[in-house]
């Protein structure tokens, strides 16, 4: 749950200029600032098996991966919103900012019990809304689902489940299983 760390209404700049020198990640939404919990050892694994599958697929292509410290920016209405998603994919030559992502392809959100709410409610609309998103992946870190959707299929929720079951990435032509989004932290008896 996300607790406004300010009433006060926070500046885009005050904001980013805030998470350069932060130790802590903070979420941006319309002036609100969040700070982020920590994340635990399985949606570590997860988020690095993700993006290293990402990377190794896409090298040699104008795509590039992104982990955990590179955030997304949602412009909607004339209001600004900052997430950090687990593992973008950028693969437009518009975004040139070293530290946000405007024009993402693919974003994936490791969730838990507790980010599952927020990641298949509110930042699903605010992900819509980018125009060169194309797949939203939703990775449960506690058991083997997921859950993909596509603007193509008016983002209808694809879910896959099992550790024998595989996940299709469309907009990169990559299929992955599930057994190597979990590998290092669910087993096949899971």
């Amino acid at each position: 749950m996300q607790t406004a760390l300010s009433r006060d209404y926070i500046s885009v700049d005050d904001y980013l200029a805030g998470e350069e020198t932060s130790v802590v990640k903070h979420e941006y939404i319309d002036g609100n600032v969040y700070a982020m919990a920590g994340a635990s050892k399985e949606h570590n694994l997860i988020s690095l098996n993700i993006a290293a599958a990402f990377r190794s697929h896409l090298k040699g292509r104008p795509c590039r991966v992104f982990m955990a410290d590179v955030k997304a920016h949602i412009e909607t209405a004339g209001k600004d919103t900052f997430y950090y998603p687990d593992v973008i994919v950028g693969c437009d030559s518009r975004d040139t900012h070293r530290l946000i992502s405007r024009y993402p392809k693919v974003i994936v959100e490791v969730s838990s019990e507790s980010t599952e709410r927020l990641d298949r409610g509110e930042k699903l609309m605010a992900y819509q809304s980018i125009e060169t998103l194309e797949e939203y992946v939703i990775v449960a870190q506690d058991r083997p689902d997921t859950t993909i959707l596509r603007r193509a299929n008016k983002w209808q929720p694809e879910a896959v489940t099992g550790l024998g079951q595989r996940v299709y990435m469309k907009s990169i032509d990559l299929t992955l299983s599930l057994a190597e989004i979990y590998e290092g932290v669910l087993t096949v008896e899971s």
